[in-house]
């Protein structure tokens, strides 16, 4: 197949378009990806500071690996990621119902078993005391879950849909038989 100078022509003008249109493309999309995989590996500690890296996870505001001073407890994690995070989108929570559990993972190569300590409380009580006095040490996983008890308007948010499908259904049942 003899194609004329012309069409060979326009193959190379389209080849070198698609490869400058994917390094137009292509480039900052990569160059995006180390930014928003950095952002989890937080440093809290001086430089030349001695530190421990511990995990954070859970109902915090900003998860990730955190590089804090030996030695840190609890309460002060919690607020070097920035506090509890709110219970989903829910603008009006009664907090006198909502109560914090903690829960620090901690692997014992002694013994080869995972140790595991739980602190609960209520969002308006003080922090326990053991809370203060439990130091973190390096490569502890801690996980925050913030619970609240289910309210009428959850009850409802639930029962009501089920009870509109079944008077549907029996409405639509009844048509169909007449």
């Amino acid at each position: 197949m003899n194609l004329n100078p012309i069409t060979k022509r326009m193959r190379k003008i389209i080849s070198y378009a698609s490869v400058i249109i994917v390094f137009i493309i292509a480039i900052p999309a990569q160059a995006q990806l180390p930014e928003t995989l950095s952002d989890r590996y937080i440093r809290v500690a001086e430089m030349g500071e001695l530190v421990d890296s511990v995990n954070v996870w859970g109902d915090v505001n900003s998860q990730g690996r955190y590089l804090v001073p030996e030695g840190t407890n609890l309460p002060d994690l919690i607020s070097f990621s920035f506090g509890y995070t709110p219970l989903g989108r829910e603008a009006s929570i009664d907090w006198a119902k909502t109560q914090v559990e903690i829960k620090v993972s901690r692997f014992n190569e002694d013994r080869r078993l995972v140790e595991v300590a739980y602190f609960r409380y209520r969002y308006h009580d003080p922090e326990p005391p053991e809370m203060w006095e439990f130091e973190l040490q390096n490569n502890d996983i801690v996980t925050l879950q913030v619970r609240r008890r289910a309210s009428l308007a959850d009850y409802i948010g639930v029962i009501a849909p089920v009870l509109s499908v079944i008077t549907t259904t029996l409405i639509l049942w009844e048509r169909l038989r007449d």
